[in-house]
């Protein structure tokens, strides 16, 4: 296949190849702007006192700021003051420029360029690249393999994000933040997920199925629709197809692929939200960075 099992693309061609790399793009754009947003989705503006100000964010008896962002990883104490200063950290939704605020980091929002930054270091958030025939539980009552083996490294009681059926393999997010579990979770929120499709499609995939998949297909308990979908490879046996939504209804692209008449050999989720699988081996987990996680909390309005 022309496409290995992420979905990635073997480069050249009869155009020849510049002797240049290209540029990859990031998976990262942070917001323009902090939309802080409640539990249900709907945007939050900064609190304000009684008369109608803005709340003062310095708290007299906090840490000072540019030491909560130099232990945050954004070097030096001068680094984190030109952070402060060119007004790039926001404290609660509001721009702080000023050197010397302190604040309490256990319970102050903060965002530098949008990012959320996750300064309680008791939570924890990992990626896990399910296998096939695993449970998306941590316990099994058919004794099946679930997913305590994956989570008994940490000290933390960590649980599942979401699911992917027994069969379907790739991106899990596991993490002990009940907040941003139920916002990635909550359909209001609209976190866009990303699949790679693998099923039998002799002669080449069918012209329709892309447009089909984008807009809409009819299931038992509704229409659902891909916000995305292209095709990645085929050579006249199988084909290979990217889709991307945000719906999370159960069994939701096999069941669009069904409905069109295709049967997936094989599922593995690549993406949710800014989170990648990357080349993590099958079983394999890692801890999310600070930029991931600050951009991933910063797209559920956090």
């Amino acid at each position: 296949m022309a496409a290995d099992r992420r979905g990635g693309q073997r480069s050249g061609g009869a155009g020849g190849s510049s002797s240049q790399p290209q540029r990859r793009r990031s998976a990262f754009t942070p917001p323009k702007r902090v939309k802080l947003r409640d539990e249900a989705g709907s945007p939050v503006a900064p609190a304000k006192d009684p008369d109608g100000l803005a709340p003062e964010p310095h708290r007299e008896d906090g840490e000072r700021l540019q030491k909560v962002l130099a232990r945050a990883g954004f070097g030096s104490r001068r680094a984190c003051e030109t952070l402060i200063s060119s007004g790039r950290v926001r404290i609660d939704g509001i721009i702080v420029q000023e050197q010397g605020v302190r604040i309490d980091p256990t319970t102050q929002v903060v965002h530098v360029d949008g990012r959320r930054l996750q300064l309680d270091e008791t939570k924890l958030t990992l990626v896990l690249n399910k296998p096939r025939l695993v449970v998306s539980a941590m316990s099994d009552p058919e004794g099946r393999r679930d997913l305590t083996e994956f989570t008994a490294a940490h000290s933390q009681r960590l649980y599942h994000v979401g699911r992917l059926d027994y069969e379907t393999e790739g991106l899990l997010l596991l993490t002990n933040d009940g907040e941003l579990a139920h916002r990635l979770t909550h359909p209001s929120f609209e976190v866009e997920k990303t699949y790679v499709c693998r099923f039998e499609a002799p002669g080449g995939a069918p012209r329709g199925l892309v447009k089909a998949l984008r807009e809409g297909v009819e299931l038992e308990d509704g229409p659902a629709r891909a916000d995305r979908a292209r095709v990645l490879a085929q050579d006249g046996h199988e084909a290979v197809v990217e889709v991307t939504l945000h719906e999370g209804r159960n069994r939701i692209v096999r069941r669009m692929f069904a409905a069109q008449g295709f049967e997936l050999t094989a599922l593995i989720r690549t993406r949710i939200g800014p989170v990648l699988l990357g080349d993590l081996d099958s079983g394999g987990t890692r801890e999310l960075t600070g930029r991931e996680l600050g951009t991933l909390m910063a797209e559920v309005g956090l």
